[in-house]
């Protein structure tokens, strides 16, 4: 067996057999697969101990499987629900690392269009930016920064794309105006650096360089505006090196939900025509015929495509998928913050027992487990990873973040931002009943609720933050790795307690008149 040596110093400290002469607590296995224990247990009913470090924190590889064939830099995964991914989320979880999952309570033109904003990101050219016209005001510029977070905004005659480029407006065009009913005509500048359609990334990256400039504008041969390019985008290496890309085209990786209807085909179609990476076949409960014929299909008609089946909560469910071809299983059924389908239907099992007993089977196969649900906290993500999965699935956590869909509202003097379940009657509505297997009810059951989340502002500060947590927690276990931490779990290296009510109250915050507790 190998030694285990100072990550600083690099001096033997201890051998294999040295490092764990005890056993201490009990294992995974005798927690979760105890005969004679007929209890499922959550992630609070549990505690893992602690291990030897021999290692900084930054030196933790969370480095994992997606599915089988698409590798992540960081474990976390956006939920495909309608106030949680769309292209900017799974934008902004691509250059972190993980990777998000676009929803598919939409059309599907407009699905597809979050996909193609996705693939289109890395490539540069933006070819939706945001315009106004010369009569527009300093106030319309303002509102735009306010709402989308920049200030390069190019002005053409009519204030749409495809139309001639007049100019473009800047913080520093602005910055100084007091009267913002100023029109734009009078402030933009006209005097512009432009590249023609047809130019490569490249060739506009090096304008830019030359020129100085934050934003490029792409035109064609009558000058109107057909692209842009930003330098921001030149940065975007050297600031998101961690970023989530495909092998072959190096652009963001992107995963979308479907349904399993027959129309559920013609959306796929769409999709794989923007490049999307990766399918999820979004319901309620996976192990269905129908998902099971349509994980069949696409398998028979795109038999690269990798496809994420679910929602599963036993091993009998998961086995039936990875039979037919499952590139990964995802497991929670009745676990999220807004979800009510245990309560209503009385159906689903506790999350960690469901993550550990599915994620058994999944290894047998090599197919990777998402633990989809039941997820509140840093340490919540570390339990799904212990448990055996090797991504974790973000709803509640990520929503309201700026990124997430949605305004912001105050109430109480709060800034807050709309969530709800996609079994909710909100998003019943809207079309999310096929999840559920009601699209053609007269009386529809929900099985989730909608609600409100505090703002937890940007991902760009917000991932890094849960990132490092988890890192932090990898090395109070002793564990450099997710595949270590694997492997320690289904060797009983790793050991875990169970926690009554009083040592799950004495684990959280306790006994303060008053305290704040803070994200970053």
């Amino acid at each position: 067996m190998s030694p285990i040596v100072n990550g600083a110093e690099n001096t033997l400290l201890y051998s294999e057999e040295e490092l764990f002469p005890f056993k201490d607590g009990v294992t995974a296995a005798q927690v979760f697969d105890n005969p004679q224990n007929c209890y499922g247990y959550s992630y609070n009913d549990f505690i893992l101990l602690p291990g030897h470090i021999y290692f900084k924190h930054e030196q933790v590889s969370l480095t994992t499987n997606l599915t089988k064939n698409i590798t992540l830099n960081a474990p976390l995964v956006s939920s495909p629900m309608d106030t949680v991914t769309e292209s900017e989320m799974a934008i902004a979880m691509a250059l972190q690392g993980g990777i998000g999952v676009i929803h598919c309570n939409n059309s599907v033109k407009e699905q597809k269009k979050e996909v193609e904003r996705v693939k289109r990101f890395e490539n540069g050219f933006i070819t939706d930016p945001k315009t106004l016209a010369p009569f527009h005001t300093v106030a319309d510029a303002y509102d735009l920064k306010k709402k989308y977070g920049f200030m390069g905004i190019p002005i053409t005659e009519d204030g749409r794309m495809g139309s001639r480029l007049l100019g473009i407006v800047t913080k520093r065009d602005v910055e100084f105006v007091k009267d913002w009913t100023t029109p734009l005509s009078e402030v933009m500048t006209s005097e512009l650096v432009t590249a023609p359609q047809g130019c490569t990334l490249d060739q506009a990256n090096e304008t830019l360089k030359v020129s100085k400039k934050g934003k490029l504008p792409i035109v064609d041969r009558d000058g109107c505006l057909v692209g842009l390019v930003s330098r921001t985008d030149l940065t975007k290496n050297r600031d998101f090196p961690e970023a989530s890309k495909d092998v072959k085209n190096k652009k963001l990786l992107c995963a979308a939900a479907i349904g399993t209807r027959q129309e559920d085909r013609e959306r796929l179609e769409a999709l794989i025509e923007v490049g999307v990476d990766c399918i999820v076949l979004d319901s309620s409960q996976g192990d269905s015929i129908f998902q099971l014929e349509m994980l069949r299909y696409i398998k028979a008609k795109h038999p690269g495509l990798e496809v994420i089946c679910g929602n599963v909560a036993t091993q009998n469910q998961a086995y039936h998928l990875i039979q037919a071809g499952a590139d990964a299983i995802r497991v929670g059924m009745g676990c999220g913050s807004i979800c009510t389908t245990q309560e209503v239907m009385a159906c689903g099992r506790p999350q960690a027992t469901a993550v550990y007993k599915v994620s058994q089977v999944c290894k047998q196969y090599r197919v990777p487990c998402i633990a989809d649900g039941g997820v509140s906290s840093i340490g919540h993500i570390i339990k799904g990873l212990c448990c055996g999965a090797s991504t974790v699935m973000l709803g509640s956590m990520l929503a309201g973040t700026e990124e997430a869909p949605g305004e912001y509202f105050y109430k109480d003097g709060i800034r807050l931002k709309r969530y709800r379940g996609m079994g909710s009657a909100e998003a019943m509505k809207k079309g999310s009943a096929l999840r559920y297997f009601s699209e053609d009810d007269r009386v529809k059951v929900a099985q989730g609720v909608s609600g409100a989340v505090i703002d937890k502002g940007s991902i760009k500060r917000y991932v890094p933050y849960l990132l490092s947590g988890v890192r932090h927690g990898f090395q109070d276990m002793g564990v450099l790795s997710i595949e270590q931490l694997h492997e320690y779990i289904d060797q009983g290296k790793l050991r875990m307690q169970l926690r009554t009510p009083a040592a799950q109250l004495e684990g959280n915050v306790h006994s303060l008149f008053t305290y704040e507790k803070s994200n970053v």
